[in-house]
């Protein structure tokens, strides 16, 4: 969707303050409407256009301080072309795109391109695929559109991302879509925090719950004792004391409002429609350390297509959506009535409402949060492989064993945690629970190469399409996770065995090698880490042009970590061979092992990194290097 062709500048939602949503989902460019046409158009549709369209060829954007206005409060933030509202790019697959980038902030800057696959110098990362851009300069990218699909777009400098520096990108395929709809909206959601990221991540350090308001207190003792007894609940509180943990630890920042496309429940983000009509929802997670439960009550979502990629259509009542990963859904709301599109968070802690509606001024119901989750014995059984938690106790698998005679009744786990739930260790076929982090050469990020795809038992190698079992566990998730989703309704929540590749984008061959990457963490000093290392301190994975390598993901945390490789895409195994759902972002659940295969076709330095945006300054992030080329 293009207004005009030629060099013009990335039009603002305040500049679209006049457009008018078209009724029957066509682009102004095939109405053939020039720009003084289309800025004359009556004011009262804005909202429900993608707030930004650019032209073909050339794009202009700059970054800017914006006033940032949630409804619920105010702050100076950072944003794209003088506008709290998220720009979205429109490319063409096939295009060559030119994006001139201006810094007008005091800083330096970058954009990088989420789920592009370009040339590495054009990624957009400093330090890793360029300097960055420094304030007051121009910096042009230049790359081919060689793909479709739903992506986003942040800066990687600082933390401008969670302050408001993100957008959206619709690539139009070249043959069109392979799932029509007769209206297209972008639903991006995002996490606005009234503290800006740096005294957030600074707050962190000093205290890691200080952002926790849902700590148990003495009434939920009071609660837990009748439920179960005093005794148990006394044990429960012990045990997690002697970690330092809480079971309430899903979110490291709470207290955030909760927006799509820039806008809180109260400002009310609405997409009309006709009955009948079928709508595509771009949905894209933008947020800095959310993940969101999605649903839209009355209403069946078909999803078409995850992470820019087109996927089997599957029909969910609700999915989550990990921070960084993308879905569209289809919906044919059949009724004229209006529908409220739920954005809630994992932890229960924050919701958005956004509206479907037949007609302008509607805005759909509210609904209460609903109970909070805890964390199970399941979540930490992972860090009892080795997860650094400071001074205290439980540095080893073996440590569990004092835990084995408590009453965990009233967390939710399993009466009987299976050895691989128990002892992460066991999956790997080695004790490495007593080794320090300095002691460990072969597992910075170690490549076992002589580990077949099947040394997981029970993971890897098998056909896990029709694990999701009917008592809710999802086989990405420990048995018996507090995180394991469950639709509102009771109906079908979506799960990555749901997912099958529409088409295979490579060849089905057996990886050369394993690279076994642990998800590592010490809570006290808030330092996250892969094998136990910091980015500061860690040496490249080096990967071969040519290769496929399986990335194995042992998490040692009690964390959700979306991890994200740059540059090339992350094949998550589900067991479906060829059809292995194609990614670029992969959220591993607490105290689980995940396998993803990547075909190496991309020569460079590129960035491999959890998502979270205080996990990866806090460490967890690698730089990847692919040595060789195309012959």
């Amino acid at each position: 969707m293009r207004l005009f062709q030629g060099k013009q500048r990335a039009l603002s939602d305040t500049a679209l303050s006049s457009s008018k949503h078209l009724a029957t989902g066509l682009s102004r460019r095939q109405f053939g409407l020039t720009a003084a046409a289309a800025l004359a158009m009556p004011a009262v549709l804005r909202a429900h256009e993608s707030p930004k369209i650019t032209s073909k060829g050339t794009y202009d954007v700059t970054v800017d301080r914006v006033r940032i206005d949630t409804g619920n409060f105010r702050k100076m933030g950072v944003g794209y072309n003088k506008s709290q509202h998220p720009t979205t790019l429109r490319f063409k697959e096939g295009e060559e795109v030119t994006i001139n980038v201006t810094n007008n902030l005091r800083e330096s800057t970058s954009i990088h391109w989420h789920g592009l696959i370009l040339p590495f110098q054009q990624d957009g990362v400093p330090g890793i695929s360029f300097n960055g851009i420094a304030p007051g300069d121009t910096f042009t990218y230049r790359f081919p559109i060689q793909q479709a699909g739903t992506y986003w777009f942040h800066s990687h400098s600082g933390f401008q991302e969670p302050d408001g520096a993100y957008g959206a990108i619709v690539i139009e395929p070249r043959d069109g879509e392979r799932v029509r709809a007769d209206r297209d909206y972008v639903v991006q959601l995002a996490d606005k925090h009234p503290h800006p990221g740096s005294r957030i991540m600074r707050n962190l350090k000093m205290m890691p719950d200080y952002y926790n308001r849902s700590q148990r207190t003495l009434q939920t003792l009071i609660e837990d004792s009748r439920q179960d007894s005093l005794q148990a609940a006394l044990k429960d509180r012990g045990m997690w004391g002697r970690m330092r943990m809480m079971p309430t630890d899903i979110e490291d920042v709470q207290g955030f409002t909760a927006l799509i496309n820039g806008r809180s429940t109260s400002q009310n983000w609405t997409g009309l429609f006709r009955p009948g009509e079928k709508v595509r929802l771009r949905i894209i997670n933008s947020s800095a350390m959310t993940y969101f439960d999605m649903r839209i009550p009355g209403l069946k979502m078909t999803v078409v297509q995850a992470d820019g990629n087109d996927v089997k259509p599957v029909t969910v009542d609700e999915l989550r959506v990990a921070v960084a990963e993308t879905y569209d859904v289809i919906v044919q709301p059949r009724e004229n009535k209006v529908y409220s599109i739920i954005a809630e968070s994992m932890g229960r802690t924050a919701l958005v409402r956004g509206t479907l509606s037949p007609k302008e001024g509607y805005a759909g119901a509210v609904p209460p949060l609903r109970p909070k989750p805890l964390l199970t014995i399941a979540d930490m059984s992972g860090m009892m492989g080795g997860m650094d938690m400071g001074d205290n106790v439980m540095q080893s698998a073996g440590g569990m064993q004092n835990m084995t005679g408590m009453d965990h009744s009233n967390m939710g786990a399993a009466s009987a945690p299976t050895p691989q739930a128990m002892d992460p260790s066991a999956m790997q076929g080695a004790d490495h629970s007593d080794m320090e982090p300095s002691a460990q050469p072969a597992m910075k990020d170690m490549d076992n190469s002589q580990m077949s795809g099947s040394s997981t038992p029970g993971m890897n190698g098998m056909d896990r399409s029709g694990m999701a079992m009917s008592n809710g566990d999802d086989p990405f998730y420990a048995p018996g996770s507090g995180l394991t989703p469950k639709a509102y309704n009771g109906g079908k929540f979506l799960s990555y065995t749901d997912l099958r590749a529409a088409r295979p984008l490579y060849r089905n061959r057996t990886p050369s090698r394993t690279i076994e990457l642990r998800l590592t963490g010490n809570m006290e000093r808030y330092i996250w880490s892969i094998n136990d290392v910091k980015f500061d301190d860690a040496d490249p994975i080096v990967l071969n042009y040519g290769e496929r390598v399986r990335i194995r993901f042992i998490n040692e945390t009690m964390m959700a970590h979306p991890m994200h490789l740059h540059g090339m895409w992350s094949i998550v195994d589900t067991g479906q061979g060829a059809r292995n759902p194609i990614k670029h972002t992969v959220s591993v659940q607490p105290g689980v092992t995940s396998d993803i295969e990547v075909e190496v076709d991309a020569p460079g330095q590129w960035a491999f990194h959890c998502h979270l945006s205080y996990h990866a300054d806090g460490g967890m992030f690698r730089k990847v290097v692919v040595k060789g080329r195309p012959a």
